[in-house]
């Protein structure tokens, strides 16, 4: 199970490494792409029962590939170099499972873990939380006990900082963990940080009975905190990253998901071990090894293509939910969760979790991580629906379009996004103006 859960979370390319450390390491598996099988004679009726616990008929086996159905178009020499240049990209580690190591080394109950696992897929490229977990306690039906202690386990991980809700509370975990809460530092974060961002050090000072020369020697430190923790693992900064899925318009214009692997192993097992296990004469130790790895084989080859399903079958219900956002771009993204998913799927929401966590799709509107597509959003005037996304876009759009000597305050971003229907509170304006690195308005003037 813990394997199956493995191959479902990995993004391609990782899966094509698991792929290939099982060919090395199991010897009843083959690439079907790389080599040919010659048709051997049936087994007999004493063989063939010896075979039951299989299962499983040869043409099953023989026809059980990644994407069924599937050739590629690619000579054998083509595929090889290929290949050795999939094998010559080093994946850099991504957040999400620099995390994983850290959670499966942790002795917590499973229950907790399980939650922890679900908040790992739902972090952002910062390693914040971008929905409060009671909202995803809901979302994922997970209890709220155990979701709080996950949470608190996840930002006891390294790097410091993740799991956070917003950047102060990222850099509060970090000055937690380097000195403590009662210091200079942790007060002027917790407490003055709308002060610091506008320099205002004499205020600053004033609250808290100090001087203006500790509060900027204090700043100073503030400054080499990492507002984004999960920086270093951005996904973003892999030039080499695979999608899972493509996006395409059919001669009809119709939009039509399709699995990416062409490079990866078409894995089957080997005739000539399965027909040794029916043999009379074998050892019986050799028989239980080729038993062991014969049913090592089949539960790898189950799970790749279960994995291949579900994330297509995700696609599919994705875009059936998301059409505009495919024909039209960000700005049409609508709220979906992943219960609605996984209740037309007939999944557990965390299942489908787990499948989105680290995976792309190459659509019309460019490379796009899946999980974006799961968001909460608001209610227009006119009854349509708009995503946190497609917010975002609508105030990057006002703030790029505005004077630069009277630059809009959040106010006026509220208020001009009221004009367009869309009721945000201030706070919120501030909140997703901050995700988009946007200064305040008066750090934006120009003169």
């Amino acid at each position: 199970m813990r394997k199956s859960l493995e191959i479902l979370q990995a993004g391609t390319m990782e899966l094509a490494t698991i792929i290939n450390q099982s060919l090395e390491a199991n010897p009843v598996l083959e690439d079907a792409t790389e080599s040919i099988s010659l048709d051997a004679e049936g087994p007999t009726p004493e063989e063939a029962d010896s075979l039951d616990y299989l299962n499983e008929t040869d043409d099953d086996w023989r026809d059980n590939s990644i994407i069924e159905g599937k050739s590629s178009p690619w000579t054998t020499e083509d595929e090889e170099r290929r290949q050795r240049l999939y094998d010559s990209i080093v994946a850099p580690e991504t957040l999400q499972q620099h995390l994983q190591q850290q959670l499966d080394l942790a002795m917590v109950e499973p229950a907790v873990k399980d939650a922890a696992q679900s908040l790992i897929g739902n972090l952002d490229e910062r390693g914040l939380l971008d929905l409060p977990a009671e909202e995803l306690a809901i979302r994922l039906e997970i209890k709220p006990d155990a979701l709080k202690e996950a949470l608190t386990l996840i930002q006891s991980f390294d790097p410091a900082g993740v799991g956070a809700a917003d950047i102060r509370e990222a850099l509060l975990l970090q000055l937690e963990r380097k000195t403590g809460r009662d210091t200079i530092e942790y007060k002027i974060v917790r407490d003055h940080l709308h002060d610091l961002a506008r320099k205002r050090q004499p205020q600053i000072a004033k609250a808290l009975g100090t001087s203006v020369d500790r509060v900027a020697e204090a700043a100073e430190r503030i400054g080499r905190l990492s507002p984004n923790p999960g920086g270093d693992f951005n996904p973003s900064g892999n030039p080499y990253i695979l999608p899972d899925v493509i996006i395409t318009k059919n001669d009809d214009g119709r939009l039509e998901a399709k699995l990416t692997g062409e490079h990866l192993p078409n894995l089957r097992i080997n005739d000539f071990y399965k027909d040794m296990v029916g043999k009379s004469g074998i050892d019986q130790k050799a028989r239980q090894f080729l038993r062991d790895q014969i049913r090592d084989g089949r539960s790898l080859i189950r799970s790749v293509s279960l994995r291949q399903e579900t994330i297509l079958a995700i696609a599919h219900k994705l875009i059936e939910h998301q059409t505009d956002f495919f024909n039209k771009g960000p700005r049409y993204l609508r709220p979906l969760t992943m219960n609605e998913i996984a209740d037309e799927l007939e999944l557990h929401a965390t299942t489908v979790s787990r499948a989105v966590a680290g995976k792309y799709m190459l659509t019309p509107q460019g490379l796009t991580e899946m999980r974006s597509f799961f968001a909460t959003g608001y209610q227009t005037n006119d009854g349509a629906e708009v995503s946190n996304a497609g917010v975002r876009e609508a105030l990057q759009q006002l703030v790029d379009a505005e004077n630069p000597a009277k630059p809009l305050s959040d106010e006026s971003l509220m208020k001009e996004l009221k004009k367009q229907g869309i009721k945000v509170a201030r706070r919120t304006i501030a909140k997703y103006r901050e995700q988009l690195g946007i200064l305040p308005s008066h750090l934006r003037k120009t003169f």
